[in-house]
C-alpha cells in the first residue's frame, strides 16, 4: 500500500489555509476559469503525455514523477497526470503538490470528497496502478463455517478486508483489494466477464465500499443495495452475470446510505454512515456467497428501489379524467438498457403486476406555510420531486413571490419535461427557469459547467431581503453533497434547506 504523506492537507503554508481554519480560494489567473478547463479537455491535446496510452504504474514509479511539471497522483487506484490541471485548481498548486507522487485518496477525501475528479480528470488517466504479487493465507474460520452452512469460505481478499480468527495486523494488505491475475481462481472469469473485485476506506463517520467491474456500461440500475440488521448485501448485475458482496458489518450503520456510480471506468461507490464516529478495523464477516460471480438464471433476487410519484402533467388542461377513487399513480422513470430494473418495467404489459410499498420520506408541508421565495436545484432525474413540489407551490402558496428552477443536464436532450416547463415559465410570470448542461453542443446559448459558487450566488437571489425562503435539491449524491456544502458557506440556514434523498 503507498504511503499516504503525513503532513496536513492543505499544507500549513498553501494559500488554500486561512488563519481562521477554513478554506479559501486561491486567485487565479486570467484564462484559468473551470470553463478554461473544460475546453483545454476537449482540445485533443495529449494531458497524460503517454499519446492515449494507458499504463500500469508501480510505486517506484509514481514517486518518481514528484515535480510541479511532472506530477502524478494516485486517487482511489488510479493515476492521474495533474501537471496540466495546475494553474486550473482553485485550491492553488501547492495543495496538489503535498500529494505528488503519492496516493493521495485521503487528503482528497478530507477536502474534495463531492467532488467528481474522474470526469474533472478523465483526460488526465495515465492509468491504473499495479498490484503487488502477495499471496495471504487460507484461514479457515469457525465464525465463517457457521455463516456459510458448514460449507468452508476461503477468502480471495486481503484480509484487512474481512475478520477472522486471526491477528488481520500480520496481513499485507493489496492496493484495491486486488489480487494478481494468477490467484484470480473464479472459473467464471475465463467465460463471462472479468471477475470484479472490491475494497473499502473510512472517515471518521463513513463507510466506502469501492467495487471495480472492469466494465464501463454500468449504471445505478446495476445496482442493488441492502441493509438488513448487521447484514449488508450489494449485487451488481454485469452482463449475463451478478456479482454479489455480502457482508456481516462489524459496526452497526445508520439506515441510509448512497450509491455512486462512475460510468467511465465501471466503479461503484457505496457509502455508508456509521452510528458511532469509532474506526473500524475490519468491515465485516463474509457471508454466502460473498464476492461471487455467478449467471443471472442461477440468482433469484428481490428488486426494490424508490421512485417518487409525479403529477401526469404540469398543467390542469393536459390531466386525464379523474377515475373512480384515484386509482392513478404517476412515476417519471429513465429506462436504462442494460438496467437491473428498469428494462422489466418498460416490458410490463396492462395486466401486470409490480408491487409498491407505502410512501416514504420527510418533506412537510407545513415548510410552504408564508413562503415567498421558493428555489429547486435538480440535476438529472433529480427533477422528479420538483414537479409535485413546483405545481403545488404555484396553486396553493398565496404567499408565494417567486419560484425558481435551475435544471443541470449533460445534454438538451436529456432535459426532462422541457416544453412543459418552458411553457409554465412563459404563462405563470413567477416562475423562472434555467437550464445547465455539462456537455453542451456549440449553438447551445445557455448557461454551461457544473453546480458553482457563482452559478447558486446569482440564482439564489431573494425577491425582498427579508423574504421567507424555502431550497430544495435533488440529484445525483455527490451533485447534492456539493450543492449542501455550498449552501452552507452561502449562509442559508438548514431550515431553508430539503435535500431530497433516496
Amino acid at each position: 500500500m503507498l504511503n499516504v504523506p503525513s503532513q496536513s492537507f492543505p499544507g500549513p503554508s498553501s494559500q488554500q489555509r486561512v488563519s481562521s481554519g477554513g478554506r479559501s480560494k486561491v486567485p487565479l489567473k486570467q484564462g484559468r476559469s473551470l470553463m478554461d478547463w473544460i475546453r483545454l479537455t476537449k482540445s485533443g491535446k495529449d494531458l497524460t503525455g503517454l499519446k492515449g496510452r494507458l499504463i500500469e504504474v508501480t510505486e517506484e514509479e509514481l514517486k518518481k514523477h514528484n515535480k510541479k511539471d511532472d506530477c502524478w497522483i494516485c486517487i482511489r487506484g488510479f493515476v492521474y497526470n495533474v501537471s496540466p490541471y495546475m494553474e486550473y485548481h482553485p485550491g492553488g498548486e501547492e495543495e496538489l503538490m503535498s500529494a505528488a507522487g503519492s496516493d493521495g485518496t485521503d487528503l482528497f477525501d478530507q477536502v474534495h470528497r463531492w467532488v467528481n475528479y474522474e470526469s474533472m480528470l478523465k483526460e488526465c488517466l495515465v492509468g491504473r496502478m499495479a498490484v503487488k504479487p502477495a499471496f495471504p493465507k487460507v484461514i479457515h474460520s469457525r465464525f465463517q463455517n457457521e455463516k456459510c452452512h458448514g460449507h468452508t469460505f476461503v477468502s480471495h481478499l486481503p484480509f484487512s478486508l474481512l475478520c477472522t480468527d486471526a491477528d488481520y495486523h500480520e496481513e499485507k494488505r493489496l492496493l484495491n483489494g486486488m489480487l494478481p491475475k494468477s490467484q484470480v481462481t473464479d472459473p467464471l472469469a475465463k467465460e463471462g466477464p472479468s471477475s470484479p473485485s472490491y475494497d473499502w476506506f473510512q472517515t471518521d463517520a463513513l463507510v466506502t465500499i469501492v467495487i471495480y467491474t472492469k466494465q464501463k456500461d454500468i449504471n445505478l440500475d446495476s445496482v442493488i443495495a441492502d441493509h438488513r440488521d448487521d447484514s449488508f448485501r450489494a449485487e451488481t448485475v454485469i452482463k449475463d452475470y451478478s456479482y454479489l458482496i455480502h457482508i456481516a458489518l462489524s459496526h452497526e450503520i445508520q439506515e441510509d446510505f448512497s450509491v455512486r456510480v462512475v460510468e467511465n471506468v465501471g466503479k461503484i461507490e457505496i457509502v455508508l454512515k456509521k452510528k458511532e464516529n469509532t474506526s473500524w478495523k475490519c468491515l465485516g464477516h463474509p457471508l454466502e456467497n460473498h464476492n461471487s460471480l455467478i449467471p443471472k438464471k442461477d440468482t433469484g433476487t428481490e428488486i426494490v428501489k424508490p421512485y417518487t410519484p409525479v403529477s401526469d402533467s404540469l398543467f390542469s388542461e393536459f390531466k386525464e379524467p379523474v377515475l373512480p377513487n384515484n386509482k392513478y399513480i404517476y412515476f417519471l422513470i429513465k429506462i436504462y438498457p442494460a438496467g437491473l430494473f428498469t428494462p422489466e418495467l418498460d416490458h410490463l404489459q396492462i395486466g401486470d403486476y409490480v408491487s409498491v410499498s407505502n410512501p416514504e420520506g420527510n418533506f412537510k408541508i407545513s415548510q410552504f406555510q408564508d413562503l415567498e421565495d421558493l428555489f429547486l436545484l435538480a440535476a438529472g432525474t433529480g427533477f422528479t420531486p420538483m414537479v409535485k413540489v413546483l405545481s403545488y407551490a404555484l396553486t396553493n402558496i398565496p404567499s408565494l413571490r417567486k419560484v425558481k428552477l435551475m435544471f443541470f443536464n449533460k445534454t438538451e436532450d436529456d432535459i426532462i419535461w422541457r416544453s412543459q416547463l418552458e411553457k409554465l415559465a412563459f404563462k405563470d410570470k413567477r416562475f423562472d427557469l434555467e437550464f445547465v448542461l455539462s456537455v453542451p453542443t456549440s449553438e447551445w446559448n445557455g448557461k454551461r459547467g457544473y453546480i458553482s459558487p457563482a452559478l447558486l450566488s446569482e440564482f439564489l437571489k431573494r425577491s425582498l431581503d427579508t423574504s421567507k425562503v424555502l431550497i430544495c435539491i435533488c440529484g445525483p449524491v455527490p451533485f447534492t453533497e456539493q450543492g449542501m456544502k455550498l449552501l452552507h458557506d452561502l449562509n442559508f440556514s438548514k431550515d431553508e434547506i430539503h435535500s431530497f434523498t433516496a
